[in-house]
């Protein structure tokens, strides 16, 4: 049996959030949902990988909406050099630049406008 793996985070503004996604990952709107004149979530997607974002305003207890410690969003891309020259002319900050790991994958990692610890990979 088939299955993926969709990952949503809440954000304290979904808009500027989707920004970030859309201007420095490279990801596009695939949709989003207004209430009342405001942006409550969007859906991105670059491939196959696809992220909500999302105020979760009415459905999730606002203790589970707090950025998660101990996890991380990993990205995996074709072409490790080429994305870590596309992101770092963003001028969005980096936590260092790119490495060699010792499990043979180089990878560069970020945060999102709410914290969200982004690691972006060459595949393995």
């Amino acid at each position: 049996m088939d299955m993926s793996l969709r990952v949503e985070v809440f954000a304290t503004d979904p808009e500027a959030s989707g920004e970030f996604y859309r201007r420095v990952l490279g990801f596009e709107e695939l949709s989003r949902q207004r209430a009342d004149g405001v942006v409550h979530y969007l859906w991105m997607g670059r491939g196959t990988a696809r992220i909500g974002i999302g105020t979760a305003w009415q459905v999730v207890d606002p203790a589970v909406r707090s950025v998660p410690a101990g996890t991380e969003i990993v990205l995996e891309v074709d072409d490790i050099d080429a994305e870590f020259a596309r992101v770092h002319e963003t001028g969005w900050p980096l936590e260092g630049g790119l490495r060699e790991q010792p499990w043979g994958l180089r990878d560069f990692r970020l945060h999102d406008p709410d914290g969200y610890y982004l690691r972006l990979t060459s595949r393995g």
